[in-house]
């Protein structure tokens, strides 16, 4: 009984590598909530890697008007375009009115980030027909998924073994 419990639960959680291969090959809008405009915030890490890959990225929170160059939303529902991924950066317990928010717009993803989790949200989700992936980076998945995890984690160019090519004056 314990056992099909954790098997159940685990299920739940996890999302095959199918899944995730899929939702991010065939959802390109991506909305970030809780997207921070500080360069060393994870959410701008993998917001800026997701843009930078093709992804049209909506940035959601209401501290801001724009964030990597695109205009900045109070909340999920201001946003006049269509989302296909709602990405979010909140602490666990503010998830599920994020998740009612995904459910009102139409989107088709609720991508919960790594270190949240919120069973409640995602069961509001599935049972609006939305995809959920939760506990999970999507920069990462990406990475990982279709090439660029490099020998830490991370291939940005940045930390190389390899000299700058000088160019002269």
């Amino acid at each position: 009984m314990v056992l099909l419990f954790i098997i159940h639960y685990c299920d739940q959680r996890m999302s095959s590598v199918e899944t995730i291969r899929k939702t991010l090959n065939d959802n390109k809008v991506i909305a970030v909530v809780g997207l921070s405009a500080n360069e060393s915030r994870p959410s701008f890490f993998a917001a800026k890697y997701m843009q930078d890959h093709g992804y049209k990225i909506i940035p959601v929170n209401p501290r801001y008007e724009t964030i990597l160059g695109q205009t900045c939303y109070p909340d999920l529902e201001s946003i006049p375009d269509a989302v296909d991924i709602v990405d979010v950066f909140q602490r666990p317990d503010r998830v599920v009115p994020v998740a009612e928010s995904a459910i009102a717009i139409g989107a088709k993803v609720l991508w919960l980030q790594l270190g949240v989790v919120n069973e409640q949200a995602a069961t509001l989700a599935r049972d609006a027909g939305l995809e959920v992936i939760m506990d999970r980076c999507v920069k990462i998945e990406y990475a990982r998924l279709f090439g660029g995890l490099g020998f830490i984690g991370v291939s940005t160019g940045i930390i190389s073994a390899k000299r700058p090519r000088v160019v002269p004056y």
